[in-house]
């Protein structure tokens, strides 16, 4: 196994499909993760080499106690190249290619790490069965479609580790960024004329914030494609009247291979602002209780998700692997609930349930209600303790007039005629911005400790 804890350049991806094209298993590491959390990681991984940069390896070992060995068996380092003739120049063979492999389908190629918003980061395998099962349910096994498209997230992430091969089939042109950035989104938009904005929702929104937003032409987009959190309804509808195009929100995992659910672009108004759609061509998904067993429409449980793109195993995690992969289902560890027409709407994760007097709350759903008042921009619900009914919801809310946030009241009086009493806010935070993880999740339980010390 080799570990790429790289910027999100050229040289990650030559690495990558040099790496897959001799057989080795690429484990790709946030280099927007902290010292911490990268060794972590690579203790996880126990690569036998890493790939990186000087600057990243003296922060990795920068502090470590005396005793501490390196965080894997051997270190090559190499600078970002300004051409290509430099691509990774120092670890190239002149004049030489290796021997073509046979094909495998359980190979192991691509070993991506959740986001770590309920703990520490796990790293989901998948093989050559997985990716060319995600080709064929995210393109229909298209070959040679050319046009251009723009890389929103680190290399590192499922959405681009498990995609990359149909990216290379398709023949398309795809924009990098060693960081992203509204303006730079803004003008490939403009000059490529590219029909599909694909990010993840706090970037949709920066794209909408930024000032010279008008200042470009979006009429060749038809698509907005939104995932990895979720859309406030004031958002959805921003998105679609300033591009004047469909937003489709996608629902997936690390671990389902950034395959799941999503809305149609044709949805109606409720599905796509209160939904994340319905399950996607070839992906069952279920709602179901504690014990395993599927739930009636309306009750929330957890949400279960079974496709041929989901992940082979946690590596070097067998516990977890069993907990998570059950008789060929992934427990996705998210709260949903279903409604008579089909449609799925998340409630928030298990581990963010909390119990207020006796009865369980589900931060999620509150807060899809929350955020449709016209004060709230953004709103995070997350449990304080409480000497009377153990625990009560505290609203962080980025209001939309600073100068006029909404009172406690309000947010209440709001939301009473849709939520038992019980689930509504009994304390309110103002706050400018969340603190968020290296993929740009919300990070509930920093959140949290943050609110709760003040």
């Amino acid at each position: 196994m080799v570990a790429l804890l790289l910027p999100s350049t050229i040289d990650y991806l030559v690495a990558y499909g040099a790496l897959a094209k001799v057989g080795a298993l690429t484990a790709g590491i946030n280099p927007r993760y902290q010292p911490r959390e990268q060794r972590s990681v690579l203790a996880v991984t126990q690569p036998d080499l890493l790939l990186t940069t000087a600057e990243v390896h003296a922060s990795l070992v920068d502090e470590l106690p005396a005793d501490t060995p390196n965080p894997a068996s051997e270190v090559l380092l190499t600078q970002v190249a300004s051409g290509v003739d430099e691509l990774l120049a120092e670890l190239r063979v002149p004049n030489k290619s290796p021997a073509a492999l046979p094909f495998d389908p359980d190979r192991k190629v691509a070993l991506c790490f959740t986001s770590g918003s309920t703990g520490e980061p796990k790293g989901a395998l998948f093989t050559n069965r997985q990716l060319e099962a995600i080709r064929q349910l995210d393109t229909g096994g298209a070959w040679g479609a050319g046009g251009h498209a723009i890389a929103p997230t680190e290399f590192a992430h499922v959405g681009f580790m498990t995609k990359w091969p149909w990216l290379l089939a398709s023949g398309s042109t795809t924009h990098l960024q060693h960081r992203w950035r509204a303006e730079r989104v803004l003008e490939l938009l403009h000059t490529y004329r590219i029909p599909a904005v694909a990010g993840v929702v706090p970037q949709i929104a920066l794209l909408l914030a930024h000032p010279s937003f008008d200042d470009y032409d979006f009429s060749a987009v038809t698509t907005i494609v939104a995932g990895a959190a979720a859309s406030p309804p004031a958002l959805v509808a921003e998105a679609r009247e300033r591009f004047g195009a469909s937003y489709l929100i996608r629902y997936s995992s690390t671990e389902s291979g950034g395959i799941g659910l999503g809305t149609a672009p044709d949805a109606d108004e409720f599905e796509t602002l209160h939904s994340i759609g319905r399950p996607r061509p070839g992906v069952d998904a279920e709602v179901r209780d504690d014990d395993g067993n599927p739930l009636p429409h309306g009750q929330i449980g957890e949400l279960w998700l079974r496709s041929p793109a989901v992940m082979s195993e946690y590596w070097n995690d067998p516990e977890a692997t069993a907990d998570t992969l059950v008789d060929g289902w992934l427990r996705t560890g998210d709260l949903a609930q279903t409604s008579e027409t089909g449609l799925f709407h998340l409630a928030g994760r298990v581990k963010e349930m909390f119990i207020r007097g006796g009865y369980n709350v589900y931060p999620m759903e509150v807060e899809s209600v929350l955020c449709t008042h016209t004060g709230v921009a953004e709103v995070v619900v997350v449990p304080r303790p409480d000497p009377v009914m153990g625990e009560i919801g505290v609203a962080a809310v980025v209001p939309t007039d600073v100068d006029n946030p909404p009172d406690l009241k309000s947010l209440r009086d709001h939301g009473k005629s849709s939520l038992a009493a019980y689930k509504l806010p009994e304390a309110l935070e103002i706050v400018a911005e969340y603190p968020r993880n290296a993929n740009q999740k919300v990070d509930r339980r920093a959140l949290q400790t943050m609110l709760n010390s003040q």
